[in-house]
Parts: structure tokens; sequence; C-alpha cells
């Protein structure tokens, strides 16, 4: 069965080791924790740091990128929206310059398969020039491991019965 990988990047607004960043860098454990005792969480990206991030440059400057694989979409929106990580999401201006939109991109692997940095920087360049794809998409605009497009709750809800 496929899984759902899912990476976004963060343009961050001092080096990690800026006392700006305290906040973000003491939330990490715990909402990796958090993440991967969560139902439908496969995997995430790790790195050798203490901190557990993988720090990239995409054009703009040193960027956090953010790397998990999920059982399916409901799981990672759980996660993301519905626990103590929305908290955090609501505070990103505190520790996150604007970043290129869109920032999350999203696609289906085979079971098992673990992408690398590399894999989702490149998906997430393909989503910025080509818009939603199959091949990567968004969360707004979903598609299913066949590659048909998911319509959206508000196309659903305004469909006539």
């Amino acid at each position: 069965m496929p899984e759902l990988a899912q990476a976004n990047v963060a343009s961050l607004r001092a080096p990690l080791d800026d006392p700006r960043m305290r906040g973000f860098l003491t939330a990490l454990a715990p909402i990796h924790h958090l993440a991967e005792h969560s139902d439908g969480f496969l995997w995430r990206l790790r790195t050798g740091d203490d901190h557990g991030l993988c720090v990239i440059r995409d054009g703009t400057g040193p960027a956090f990128l953010n790397l998990s694989v999920w059982r399916d979409y409901r799981s990672l929106h759980q996660f993301v929206y519905r626990s103590r990580h929305g908290d955090l999401l609501r505070q990103r201006d505190r520790w996150f310059d604007t970043t290129r939109q869109p920032s999350t991109v999203l696609w289906w692997v085979t079971t098992g398969e673990r992408p690398t940095a590399d894999d989702a920087t490149h998906r997430l360049r393909h989503l910025r020039t080509y818009g939603p794809t199959a091949r990567a998409f968004s969360l707004r605009r979903q598609f299913t491991a066949s590659g048909a497009p998911v319509a959206s709750p508000r196309s659903r809800s305004s469909t006539p019965r």
C-alpha cells in the first residue's frame, strides 16, 4: 500500500545557536516524540546533530527541512493541525521568515520507501514550477496514490445534491 511522504521548508530567522531560536529548539524533541507516537506515523528524516534538524540551502539562505512519511493524509493532518504541533505552527513567525510558497509538498511513495532531502527538494521545486500534480501536490490540492485528483471538501459541499 502506498505511503504519503511530506516535506516542508522554512527559512530560519536566525542561526540555530542564536538565543532567538531557543524556543523552537526546545520544542523539537517533544514534537518529534509526539509525531513518532501519532497514529499513522511511519518515519522521519533524522540527522546526526543534537537537534535532529536537516538544514539546507534553498537559494535564499539556510532553511529547515522537515521530511516524514505517513500512512495517509488523515493521519498527517491530525498530527499537524489537531495536536500540540498546531500550537507551535501558529507561533512560526517567531522563528521563521516568510518562506517562498508553497513551502509544503506531498507525494506518494512505495511501501517502505524512505525519501531523501534531495528527493524532497526536487518534489518541492516541481510543485513550485508546475503547480499541484500527481508527482508533487499540496495540502490543499491532493491526489490519490493512483494519480487522481481528490475533490476538496469545499467543492464537495458546493456540489448540488
